[in-house]
C-alpha cells in the first residue's frame, strides 16, 4: 500500500548560480569558485616565507638561490595573475 504522507515543502529558495549541479557538486550547496583573493593572500605568505627561509646558518649559498629563484618566480606569477585580472574579457 502506498502511503499516505506528504512531504513538506521546503521554505528554502533556490540557489542562482551560473554552474551545472551535475558538473560541480557544490553549486548546489550555493558555492562554486574560486577565491582569488585568498590564492593572492596565500601566495604572498609563501613568497615571505620561501624568503626567510634564506636566514640561517648555511654553509653554501645554492640553497639560497634556489630559494630566491622560486620566490622570485611565484612573486612574478602573482603579479601576472592580479594584472591579467584587471583586463576585461
Amino acid at each position: 500500500m502506498a502511503a499516505t504522507d506528504l512531504e513538506k515543502a521546503s521554505t528554502e529558495r533556490p540557489v542562482a548560480t551560473s554552474v551545472d549541479p551535475a558538473e560541480v557538486p557544490s553549486a548546489a550547496w550555493g558555492w562554486s569558485g574560486e577565491s582569488r583573493r585568498t590564492f593572492q593572500i596565500a601566495g604572498w605568505f609563501v613568497v615571505i616565507a620561501l624568503l626567510a627561509m634564506t636566514i640561517g646558518n648555511h654553509q653554501g649559498h645554492v640553497e639560497d638561490y634556489f630559494l630566491v629563484c622560486l620566490a622570485g618566480l611565484m612573486a612574478l606569477l602573482l603579479v601576472v595573475d592580479s594584472l591579467t585580472k584587471r583586463i576585461p574579457k
